[in-house]
């Protein structure tokens, strides 16, 4: 047994390091077994020496985080123990980048390093695919960068679509106009960039036509100039979809396709467009295709544990 202590340096940065009822201290020590207590501004943590060294290692990042004006919640907790164990502590500070501040006024940033890559990608890439699981921040992302490129007047407008596919692409039985028809198909891309703009700002620049959100299906026969589009569920497309959509990609244009290939909704016998268009597309200069992983979940820790049970049992499969 080793005792070390750290100092943390200012007052308010306790709080932020302790978290509500001390969940943050709890969950380092149940994480690396070791004991920790409060002197003032000091931590002294006991413990099996290696485990001792994960935890201030992590209580640093930490502090680090929090002079950055970070604020500690559960995910970057669990992902800095997570790097802690990898022996990759250091690496915590380079998810510090912004990409676009929401309509709160809260920066919006990578949590992951599935996410950095894939906000690079979409940085230095005109076509970029985010294939993973749910949680992983692919849709929030691509409409942060969205919004970021119009802020910064790299392209003058936003598209975003979804394939509808229970209504078969047809949505014509529907009741109402055709926002009302399509606005159930496309709400968690409302919801995205509500968050960012404010729901003021995102009705005027959607009356102005700055910003689109239409099904998959309008999208046939145009082609895209000065836009960064998102293709949202698009794993819900077919073959021959994909194809047409990749296809409507003008000039000083920008379109990220996001989906989760485990949760095809398509006809059974269907072939679904991202699947193929990762195979085909895969080695062609300014198209990148990313992969995120259980690890990249930034949502509650139950969805990454979720995830890992149905892969665990489909790799059984299924009995």
């Amino acid at each position: 047994m080793v005792e070390q202590s750290i100092s943390i340096g200012k007052l308010d940065h306790i709080t932020g390091l302790f978290g509500n009822f001390d969940e943050n201290i709890i969950a380092i020590e149940t994480k690396f077994n070791v004991k920790i207590l409060n002197r003032g501004t000091d931590l002294r943590i006991s413990g099996e020496t290696a485990d001792v060294e994960k935890a201030v290692k992590t209580i640093d990042g930490l502090i680090k985080a929090m002079t950055r004006g970070e604020t500690i919640n559960s995910q970057n907790l669990r992902y800095l123990m997570r790097l802690v164990e990898e022996g990759n502590a250091e690496k915590f500070e380079e998810l510090s980048g912004c990409i676009c501040i929401t309509s709160h006024g809260k920066p919006v940033k990578p949590k992951t390093f599935g996410q950095k890559n894939y906000v690079e990608a979409i940085k230095n890439n005109t076509i970029v695919f985010g294939i993973g699981p749910a949680g992983t921040g692919k849709t929030y992302l691509a409409v942060a960068m969205a919004v970021a490129a119009y802020r910064n007047k790299e392209v003058s407008r936003i598209v975003l679509t979804r394939p509808a596919v229970e209504a078969g692409e047809k949505l014509g039985f529907l009741p109402g106009d055709l926002q009302n028809k399509v606005d159930p198909y496309l709400r968690p891309l409302y919801d995205a960039l509500y968050d960012m703009m404010g729901s003021e700002n995102f009705a005027k620049l959607q009356e102005r036509q700055t910003i689109e959100v239409a099904p998959l299906a309008y999208m046939r026969g145009r082609t895209l100039d000065d836009a960064f589009i998102i293709l949202d569920e698009a794993q819900n497309t077919t073959p021959e979809q994909m194809k047409m959509f990749l296809t409507r990609l003008g000039h000083n244009s920008k379109a990220v396709i996001t989906g989760d290939i485990t949760q095809v909704d398509l006809p059974e016998g269907k072939k679904s467009g991202l699947v193929d268009a990762s195979k085909i597309l895969h080695d062609i200069e300014g198209i990148s295709i990313n992969y995120f992983t259980d690890t990249d979940v930034v949502r509650h820790q139950l969805v990454q544990k979720i995830i890992r049970a149905y892969e665990k049992y489909d790799r059984e499969g299924r009995h």
